[in-house]
């Protein structure tokens, strides 16, 4: 994301500032598109996709578990399918395709993967652009600077990505990708903001917006923020919403903030609106009403923002969204409330806004250690890590007569895990043993008979080990 330039209080710095701006976007010569291809040269032809799918990353680089399960959900387990990174600028170092080296390299199914580093507005009227990306069936937004997406507002290249999610594929990004995935975008094209900044002054001139490019289905009146608690950007989110609120930016007077955690933090969109929190902490963050005070060169008050936590494998409901579950913070002349990024929730709603998270405790090697997960409210996430290459992970359930429980474990590419159904006396019943590190895992189970019986979850380790968590969503119907 761009960053903050220097505020000066001299009118004369300004001017030339302003000058040499005018200037500089007066030279007509920039860097040439760049177009590096990894994989087939020939792209997928094929009739319907299974999509669309979406990725919000808090860091810039790709996330394997929540890349891989778009790319499976797009093209419904079978066959394989092509996808275009676009990028505002070339990496400084190391490997000019860092995304398509993680996308290619964690995800099967991947029939290409094609980075274009597009340095200009103009390059989204590119026509080789345009053809890769229609004929892709995932958009990938790297990080960088989202005032280069931005720009892309009106060209064909917005058209073009919006035709990739309408047949059924998908769209993400990382930091600033995440930023212009939401309907109203904070671009900072002005320069960046801090919370303290934005809470004392909702109209900063470094507060700017860009809106009408991107709406996502489900996904509306929605801003987008990144690397969200390490470097502290609730208060900024809050102002944000304020601002969208009060000028009208959020269709019915309600805006809503989606924070994502860097350090592999995560959130995966399906097509029927339900969001899955992957490996670090996001935010749902609500304006429903009006500021108390808004205005230009005040602080902010705003009383009651309705904040939920989703810790990794929880899950959100963006179609439906949810009335409870979520804990209240303000701000009031400026200042926030403390503990932003935690509190009681008024109301439960069984999960929903925040599920129910299980993290393993060791040692539940065996049944007789396993790890209690019976009195969970569903949907509900089993966590842990494969320690070693020897390491099974036990979580004990119950099932009532006629239920189905499905479980979908996203597997972090560290190690490649299998995933057992077993009965009350330890013989497997279901199991899911896909191939490769980073590859997930699923099953269901339908009990046919009469009474409520006891099952065992066991996450076993095939090959590899590592701390990175892998998460079982569990649900019952």
């Amino acid at each position: 994301m761009t960053h903050r330039p220097l505020r000066s209080c001299s009118a004369a710095a300004v001017v030339l500032t302003a000058m040499a701006s005018v200037l500089t976007a007066q030279q007509p010569a920039h860097a040439a598109a760049g177009r590096i291809r990894l994989g087939n040269t020939a792209d997928v032809s094929r009739g319907a996709w299974n999509g669309p799918a979406f990725t919000m990353n808090g860091a810039g680089g790709v996330v394997a578990a929540t890349m891989t399960r778009a790319v499976d959900e797009i093209r419904g387990g079978t066959g394989t399918l092509d996808v275009v990174v676009l990028a505002g600028s070339a990496p400084t170092s190391g490997s000019r395709t860092p995304e398509c080296d993680t996308i290619t390299a964690s995800a099967a199914g991947v029939n290409s993967c094609t980075t274009w580093t597009l340095t200009a507005a103009a390059d989204g009227n590119n026509s080789q652009v345009n053809t890769d990306v229609r004929n892709a069936e995932f958009v990938y937004f790297a990080g960088g600077d989202q005032c280069r997406y931005a720009a892309w507002k009106g060209t064909a290249l917005e058209a073009s990505v919006e035709s990739v999610v309408a047949k059924g594929g998908g769209s993400g990004g990382g930091s600033a990708g995440h930023h212009i995935n939401s309907p109203i975008v904070y671009d900072a094209c002005n320069g960046s903001v801090t919370s303290a900044e934005a809470l004392a002054d909702p109209y900063d001139r470094y507060i700017s917006f860009t809106t009408g490019m991107f709406a996502w289905a489900n996904y509306g009146s929605v801003i987008n923020d990144s690397h969200f608690v390490t470097r502290d950007r609730m208060g900024r989110t809050m102002s944000f919403l304020a601002r969208a609120v009060k000028d009208g930016l959020a269709p019915g007077g309600a805006a809503w903030g989606v924070g994502v955690e860097e350090g592999g933090g995560s959130l995966f969109l399906d097509r029927n609106g339900m969001a899955t929190q992957y490996g670090k902490d996001a935010y749902v963050v609500l304006a429903d009403h009006q500021p108390e005070q808004a205005v230009d060169r005040r602080p902010l008050t705003y009383s009651g923002f309705k904040i939920w936590r989703l810790t990794p494998g929880s899950t959100f409901d963006f179609k439906n969204r949810p009335t409870c579950g979520y804990y209240l913070r303000s701000v009031t002349n400026g200042i926030a409330d403390t503990n932003l990024y935690s509190g009681t929730p008024v109301s439960d709603c069984g999960g929903q806004g925040g599920g129910t998270v299980l993290a393993e405790s060791e040692p539940n090697d065996t049944r007789d250690t396993a790890d209690d997960a019976t009195s969970l409210a569903f949907p509900a996430s089993l966590t842990g890590g494969m320690r070693s290459t020897s390491d099974r992970d036990y979580f004990k359930l119950t099932v009532p007569a006629g239920q189905t429980v499905a479980v979908n474990c996203a597997v972090p590419s560290a190690y490649d895990a299998d995933l057992y159904w077993l009965d009350a006396n330890g013989s497997t019943l279901e199991r899911s043993v896909n191939d490769g590190a980073g590859t997930d895992e699923s099953l269901s189970f339908t009990r046919t008979a009469s009474g409520t019986g006891t099952y065992y979850l066991d996450m076993e380790a095939y090959s590899g080990s590592g701390s990175a968590s892998y998460d079982c969503r569990v649900t019952r119907s």
